[in-house]
């Protein structure tokens, strides 16, 4: 296949691309290249790897989740590069479509949005300057129902080292912070070796395979011989116990220990650092002739006048005055003076306990959620539903989205391809459509059953375009799907899936 010439040493300005003025420059076909389609890279290479990197985005209820920003670009450095392109495609041999699946389990989680589809949700990651970011992404129907696609610069660190993404994960049905059908690892990428080697993000897709679903469940207390042969997560966990307990266990050689020592209050002054007020009863005499203020000896307040029972009246042998009043009632008098104190210590004595983490395996994630079909070669002009979670700014500085929930777009892409030379796109297909940044790598669905919520995926959201120059987004676009996509996917398949979890919720090797 001849596509047009896109080797030119441009920097990246920004993905959301204006169109003051619209000409009509065509593009000069490349010389035919012997590099290979797709560029493959191992996100991670063991079970260990893989869950390491789930509990980073889960613990703390989902803590680093919450934290992710939507992948931005510098919009406002955007120069007027786009122009329509060639009236057509070139020919690239026949159309390919690849059959949506439903979920074997059924994904009974709800959310709001009822009638979009499960399989989409977002991809999580740490680029090369160690921040935390999420793109839009779907899963998509494979050989070993664990494929996941999405725009090849959300896996690629295209701005950064020109590696792939660290802790890369999916979350699909992602919704306000929840990963509502656990989280899925990714194992391998796939994109176009264009986009890795030269940034023409005509190649800017990816298709990664992933783990089966990670969750973090509950912990229970085991014997040490259990914790020590316990291959996933665990922790020790000291408790407090009694001096005859901690001897027997000593005595037994147990997981045992003491700390501090045992200390007698000291008398000290009332400035000493960490002195704290105490009160000692004293009789009358000696209360009448303490001093007022503040200072060892002092008097602590006004007496205390405790109403007693005869009996207790009878048996008081204490400091304090003894009285009766006229009514017969019986009272005693308590006389207090300031005791400043460094307080003592007592020895403690402890016990470890030894705790496991059971993790849960979830599935394939085909199996929970389902996925899209794919399709390839498709006429330009169809109508498609564009899905993805916009969060970023319009170029006005306008936040019209979120990014805490799932949006859509519908409606035609156009019939023309175009050229951004800043990013050296000759054959994106645009949709109509104001989402904004952190929709990327969103599916665009043709063919959509919005029972069904299924249909195939003939696009992703790659960059962000403002048409009319009024500095909002008002366009989306994809790179064309073509046979080389097809033998992307279809080199992707291959990749086998990655289980983590064992059936007692142990991490396997």
């Amino acid at each position: 296949m001849n596509t047009p010439a896109k080797r030119l040493a441009l920097p990246l300005a920004g993905a959301l691309v204006t169109s003051g003025l619209i000409t009509a420059a065509m593009a000069t076909p490349a010389p035919a290249r012997t590099a290979p389609t797709a560029a493959s890279e191992k996100l991670v290479t063991s079970a260990p790897e893989a869950y390491a990197i789930a509990k980073f985005w889960l613990d703390a209820n989902g803590a680093a989740l919450k934290k992710a920003k939507e992948y931005d670009w510098d919009a406002k450095e955007v120069p007027n590069l786009v122009t329509h392109g060639q009236n057509g495609l070139p020919d690239d041999g026949k159309a390919g479509l690849v059959a949506p699946t439903g979920s074997k389990k059924g994904a009974t989680a709800k959310i709001k949005n009822i009638n979009l589809p499960r399989t989409i949700g977002k991809v999580f990651f740490v680029n090369a300057k160690g921040e935390y970011r999420w793109c839009s992404a779907s899963s998509v129907q494979a050989r070993h129902r664990n494929m996941v696609a999405t725009a090849g610069h959300c896996v690629y660190d295209i701005d950064g080292n020109k590696d792939v993404m660290d802790k890369w994960v999916f979350v699909p049905g992602y919704y306000q912070g929840k990963a509502t059908w656990g989280i899925y690892v990714g194992v391998t990428a796939y994109t176009h070796y264009d986009l890795v080697n030269f940034e023409d993000f005509d190649g800017d897709y990816a298709f990664v395979s992933v783990t089966n679903g990670i969750g973090l469940g509950s912990s229970k207390e085991v014997t040490f011989e259990e914790y020590q042969a316990w291959k996933g997560d665990k922790f020790v966990k000291p408790v407090e116990i009694d001096k005859e307990t901690y001897q027997k266990c000593a005595l037994n050689l147990g997981h045992c220990w003491t700390s501090g020592t045992n200390s007698e209050d000291d008398l000290v002054g009332p400035d000493y650092p960490g002195a704290i007020l105490d009160r000692r009863e004293v009789g009358k005499q000696e209360y009448d002739k303490a001093g007022v203020g503040k200072g060892q000896g002092r008097k602590l307040g006004e007496p205390v006048v405790e109403p007693v029972t005869k009996t207790e009246h009878d048996a008081y042998k204490g400091p304090g005055t003894k009285s009766v009043d006229k009514y017969g009632n019986h009272f005693i008098t308590h006389y207090y003076v300031q005791r400043w104190l460094k307080p003592g210590t007592a020895k403690k004595y402890y016990r470890d306990t030894f705790h496991v983490v059971l993790a849960k395996d979830l599935g394939r994630l085909t199996d929970v959620v389902g996925g899209q079909g794919l399709a390839w070669n498709q006429l330009p002009g169809q109508p498609v539903y564009a899905f993805g979670y916009p969060g970023d700014r319009h170029p006005d500085g306008n936040k019209a989205f979120s990014g805490l929930t799932p949006k859509w777009c519908a409606g035609r892409t156009g019939k023309k391809p175009i050229m951004v030379n800043a990013f050296k796109v000759g054959e994106h297909i645009t949709l109509k459509c104001s989402m904004t940044g952190g929709a990327d790598g969103g599916p665009l669905i043709m063919k959509y059953d919005n029972k069904a919520r299924t249909g195939y995926i003939n696009g992703v959201i790659s960059l962000f375009h403002d048409q009319d120059d009024n500095k909002r987004v008002d366009h989306v676009s994809t790179p064309y799907f073509n046979g080389e996509t097809g033998a992307i996917y279809n080199q992707a398949q291959g990749a086998l899936p990655l289980k983590v979890v064992g059936p007692k919720g142990e991490l396997l090797k």
